[in-house]
C-alpha cells in the first residue's frame, strides 16, 4: 500500500487488513475520546495496546508507558499507532514508531485521530515508509465502511 494520502478504497484495505492497534494516549476516563474509540475497535475483533504512562490498564488490557516500553513480542505485532496526544506532542511518538519499524518492520499506519495534524511528523513517518492517515477518526471510518450510522458520544 502506497504511503502518503489516502482514499477511502485505502483506508477500507487498512481496517481490513491490520487488527492490532496501539493507542497512544488512551485514557481510562470513559467519557474522553480515546476511550470511546478504543472500546469500539476491542468490541469490533482489534487488539488493543494501551499506551500512557498514567495508567497501569484500560479496557482489560495492561498499559505502557511509551511504545517502546511495550515488550517486545507485542511491539512486533503492533500494526496500527493510533495517536490521541495533540499535533505538538506527535513528533517524539512518530520517532519512537520509526524505531519500531527499523526493528520489526512494523507497524505499518500511523492514525491521528480527529483534529490532529502535524504535517512535519507526518512527512518524517512517509519517509520512513509509514502509511500515515490524520484528523480522521477510526471509529468513524469503520462504522462509515460498515455502512453502521450508529453515533457514539466521541465519534
Amino acid at each position: 500500500m502506497e504511503a502518503g494520502r489516502l482514499g477511502e478504497k485505502n483506508i477500507r484495505q487498512v481496517l481490513e487488513r491490520y487488527k492490532t492497534v496501539a493507542v497512544v494516549g488512551l485514557s481510562r476516563d470513559q467519557s474522553k475520546a480515546s476511550y470511546v474509540v478504543a472500546e469500539y475497535l476491542k468490541s469490533h475483533g482489534f487488539r488493543i495496546v494501551p499506551v500512557n504512562p498514567f495508567v497501569d490498564e484500560v479496557l482489560g488490557e495492561k498499559s505502557y508507558r511509551s511504545l517502546l516500553e511495550v515488550p517486545e513480542d507485542i511491539q512486533k505485532s503492533v500494526q496500527i499507532v493510533d495517536i490521541f496526544r495533540p499535533a505538538n506532542e506527535v513528533s517524539p511518538i512518530i520517532e519512537q514508531i520509526i524505531q519500531l519499524r527499523k526493528a520489526y518492520g512494523v507497524p505499518f499506519v500511523v492514525w491521528m485521530q480527529l483534529g490532529i495534524v502535524n504535517e512535519q511528523a507526518a512527512e518524517m513517518a512517509r519517509e520512513a515508509g509509514l502509511t500515515v492517515i490524520m484528523d480522521r477518526c477510526m471509529k468513524i471510518e469503520h462504522q462509515r465502511l460498515r455502512g453502521n450510522g450508529e453515533k457514539k458520544q466521541g465519534s
